[in-house]
């Protein structure tokens, strides 16, 4: 029994001891030593200016302090060193917390995990990447990108995975498992799940169309044909397609000399059917739809491993946003699901307080309006009165 409970103890260490936090950035004090500022922008006059606030609601204002972006049409691009790793053989948990305090109307909110060889000092759009993770939203685009690097080229997700679009904080989390399937959850709660060779096109088709084969010259696939014993109505041809408006009358003020000869205005015909044309019949000849025979992909291969990613060293934000205000914050890179979950609670607490932030500030604003709402209303009352008033007076003086 003892050896039992010696040899579960010692399980639960090795368990413990193998998960890693590769990455964890809360934003608070001493941020900006662990963070690079791209100039990647700066001759052009478009590199954003980075804010570090908790924004207009909060739970508390210290702890909730975050990344902000802070101009309008702008570029915003910075990134953070890790100790390289490699995924292969383990879950990978990528998870942040994102707000769009301007109710974004166009703009990128998502992070992009990047291998050794970036240039942090000029780190933009062109820079390598491994995963893209995050929301995306420009017009009716509302969506959650999803990518992944294999060989060099940046694969979307075939799925439509939504966004959020509100003001308040929203925590993403992206999971990827070694067996090559993934999730997504947004507020802890899953919305999106699969395979990485489903989901998207990395690996070849298993099969395609024969390339040798060609629908043969004679092939018939014309369901139907024109009748060759339809002729066409005698006197169809005669009938035009517009007519005088019998209902329209010349101008009074028509001036034959000055205006020319009066015409009435045209109308559709109501008799015209149109172009004539023989009714269509089966074809005797048809020989259905050519499909196109398939045959197994010679350039097809598996692969399993196209979770895993031998070098991960930056975790990084791209984007280019329209409107700014977006604050980033609770950035986690890590295999343990456990340490994922004590951060997802550091959101939590936000979403709570800030909520109760914005009830109270709303309560009050209501409250201002329908202040002010009455105070007018008052004001609109002495004004009848005092009108009343000086009209009666002016009664008893037109008596007198």
């Amino acid at each position: 029994m003892r050896a039992t409970v010696l040899a579960t103890i010692l399980l639960g260490l090795v368990v413990a001891s193998s998960a890693t936090v590769y990455f964890g950035e809360k934003f608070d004090e001493g941020w900006e030593s662990r963070w690079v500022k791209s100039k990647s922008k700066e001759s052009e006059g478009t590199q954003g200016v980075w804010g570090w606030t908790a924004g207009k609601y909060f739970n508390d204002e210290k702890e909730d302090k975050g990344l902000q972006t802070s101009q309008d049409a702008r570029f915003y691009q910075i990134s953070a060193e890790f100790p390289e790793f490699s995924n292969k053989g383990k879950d990978l948990i990528v998870q942040y917390s994102v707000k769009h305090e301007q109710k974004i109307d166009c703009g990128g909110g998502y992070l992009k995990i990047s291998p050794a060889g970036i240039d942090q000092a000029t780190f933009n759009g062109d820079s390598p990447y491994n995963i893209m993770f995050g929301p995306d939203i420009c017009g009716q685009t509302k969506r959650t990108h999803l990518i992944f690097t294999n060989k060099g080229k940046n694969y979307l997700i075939k799925k439509e995975i939504k966004a959020e679009t509100d003001e308040f904080t929203h925590l993403y989390t992206l999971i990827v498992h070694p067996d090559n399937t993934y999730q997504v959850n947004i507020d802890d709660k899953e919305v999106a799940k699969g395979s990485l060779k489903e989901d998207w096109d990395i690996l070849p088709p298993k099969e395609i169309k024969d390339p040798n084969a060609k629908k043969p010259a004679d092939w018939v696939d014309a369901k139907t044909i024109p009748d060759p014993t339809d002729t066409k109505p005698q006197g169809w041809d005669d009938i035009p397609a517009e007519i005088a408006d019998p209902d329209a009358k010349k101008p009074e003020d028509w001036d034959d000399e000055l205006d020319g000869e009066w015409e009435p205005p045209t109308i559709p015909n109501p008799d015209y059917k149109g172009e004539w044309a023989p009714k269509q019949i089966d074809n005797p000849a048809y020989k259905g739809e050519w499909v196109h025979p398939i045959i197994p992909n010679p350039d097809y291969y598996e692969d399993d491993n196209l979770y895993a990613f031998d070098s991960n060293k930056y975790v990084g934000i791209e984007v280019w946003q329209v409107k700014a205000g977006t604050i980033f914050d609770n950035i986690l890179i890590t295999d343990d699901a456990a340490e994922a979950e004590k951060w997802a609670n550091l959101t939590k607490k936000t979403q709570e307080g800030e909520k109760k932030a914005f009830d109270k500030a709303e309560e009050e604003r209501k409250a201002k309006e329908e202040e002010e709402r009455k105070n007018a209303k008052e004001d609109e009352s002495e004004e009848e009165h005092d009108h009343d008033h000086d009209h009666d007076h002016e009664d008893v003086k037109d008596e007198l």
